[in-house]
């Protein structure tokens, strides 16, 4: 992820926001390919599509999300009264997180299990997907004649799957950009490429951000109790990365909501 010259590099703490970063590649890689109107971009945004859902059904991610956004909004509604806060951009975003809610409350918990389930179309593309090459007109020939369907048609196919799951975005973006704005950035310093910290109060999501025009990159290893960041120098992706000697400058933001 990179803005405005720097790079974040993200480590989540818990199984819930790695699967949220998870999600949020593969809507952006969605997105990426809808935009696309040759065929491949008609298979990669079917298999972008095939990875969300796969995903999505595999545990009650609607009712965390909810949970989730439903807790921060009464948080965020308690600074109402207090002094400094801008009311126009905090009742924004309160309606922002009621629409969200909203939207997932108004789907099947079971939606993406379902369709994965009822759908033979999409399950017997999902059964070869993981196979180099699997996908090819030879092993599925109905596969084969959909993409050979007028674009309106695919593409009207494409949106038809893709609506339930346009609230789940939603709802991550929404939680990933409140996660990632709880707190600002800090300058520290690696000493001899090494730095190890050990939280006062539990964080969900470390994030270490460096200027992008450094040839390193961080290994972060995160427990409940401590975590540690080790750079490495890297000019040539086609070599082995070296221990970074040296002390690193870089910001730190340690998220939770």
């Amino acid at each position: 992820m990179s803005q405005n010259g720097w790079v974040a590099f993200e480590q989540p703490l818990n199984e819930r926001v790695r699967t949220f970063l998870r999600l949020e590649t593969l809507f952006a890689q969605h997105a990426h390919h809808a935009a696309d109107d040759s065929e491949w971009g008609l298979r990669a945004t079917l298999h972008s599509l095939l990875d969300i859902m796969s995903v999505v059904s595999r545990s009650d991610l609607k009712v965390e999300i909810v949970k989730e956004l439903s807790e921060q909004h009464d948080n965020l509604a308690q600074l109402a009264e207090k002094p400094g806060v801008d009311p126009q951009r905090l009742q924004s975003t309160l309606d922002e997180i009621d629409a969200v809610v909203n939207a997932l409350n108004a789907l099947s918990s079971q939606f993406a299990q379902q369709m994965l389930r009822d759908n033979e179309f999409l399950v017997s593309i999902l059964n070869r997907a993981t196979i180099p090459g699997g996908t090819c007109g030879f092993d599925l020939p109905l596969l084969h004649h959909w993409l050979g369907m007028p674009e309106q048609r695919a593409r009207r196919d494409l949106e038809a799957w893709y609506a339930d799951l346009e609230p789940f975005r939603r709802a991550i973006t929404l939680y990933m950009q409140l996660l990632r704005s709880s707190t600002t950035p800090s300058e520290q310093r690696a000493e001899q490429g090494t730095y190890v910290y050990t939280p006062e109060r539990t964080y969900t999501l470390v994030r270490v951000l460096l200027a992008q025009d450094k040839c390193l990159f961080p290994e972060i290893s995160a427990g409940r109790h401590r975590f540690s960041i080790r750079f490495l120098y890297c000019s040539d992706v086609n070599k082995r990365p070296e221990a970074v000697e040296d002390n690193v400058d870089f910001r730190l933001q340690c998220c939770a909501l």
